[in-house]
């Protein structure tokens, strides 16, 4: 018998104030790495379900070599719990990512396993009024093999896909953050055998960049001032 969303949400809810209690508030600059020989509220198996390889601190490794830590997520594959690469944080990375001025989240990974994996940001609001406000982000591509690869997501109301929902009443109360796998737009992903590094996990404020045609307008009015200038001189 399929789980309702309701008690799902419910779940979740009760899974959340079970975590410590920590006064969180989101800024940009915020960053999760590691170093505490914690997953820093990084977890798997909310519903109840127990994750046969839950997230671990590795002690060693990391981005920047020998004694930079890292978390180590693993997905199992098949139709078991932990047959899907997601972890879920309800903790720092809840609040309001609008008035914080966070744009994109930032972190390094490392397919460690012998699968390609396509990594994305799950956000969603549980709380909101329904249908429940979900968007995810961009993938990011890493192919078996790879070293260390530093990605940035941008969560900005124009770079995320809206599955349900308002994506702009969703940033401003993000209940849940995930990381997980899916090749595709769609959430969850599919079961997969997989391992992968995730540290260095960062709000940071990135400025947009101005659309072709509103910079070529911008060119040209530059353009056009220099040679009213010129003429200007001329004529003196």
């Amino acid at each position: 018998m399929k789980i309702s969303r309701l008690l799902i949400i419910i779940t979740l809810l009760a899974a959340g104030s079970m975590l410590p209690s920590y006064a969180f508030a989101l800024a940009v600059g915020q960053i999760d790495t590691f170093e505490d020989g914690t997953t820093q509220n990084w977890v798997v198996g909310l519903l109840g379900a127990t994750h046969p390889a839950p997230p671990v601190n590795v002690s060693s490794g990391g981005p920047a070599g020998v004694d930079d830590n890292y978390m180590l997520l693993t997905a199992v594959g098949g139709s078991g719990p932990g047959n899907r690469l997601t972890v879920i944080n309800l903790s720092q990375w809840a609040g309001d990512y609008t008035a914080a001025g966070i744009t994109a989240i930032a972190m390094d990974l490392r397919n460690l396993g012998l699968t390609d994996l396509s990594i994305r940001l799950y956000l969603e609001n549980p709380m909101g009024a329904p249908p429940t406000d979900e968007a995810l982000t961009s993938p990011v591509l890493l192919p078996t093999g790879g070293v260390w690869t530093h990605a940035e997501f941008a969560i900005d109301p124009l770079s995320l896909t809206e599955l349900t929902g308002d994506v702009n009443t969703l940033l401003t109360n993000v209940t849940a953050l995930r990381i997980f796998h899916s090749p595709t737009a769609t959430f969850p992903g599919p079961a997969v055998s997989a391992v992968l590094g995730v540290d260095n996990i960062e709000a940071v404020s990135v400025a947009p960049i101005p659309e072709p045609t509103t910079m070529l307008l911008f060119v040209s009015g530059l353009v056009g001032l220099a040679g009213y200038g010129r003429k200007k001189i001329f004529k003196k």
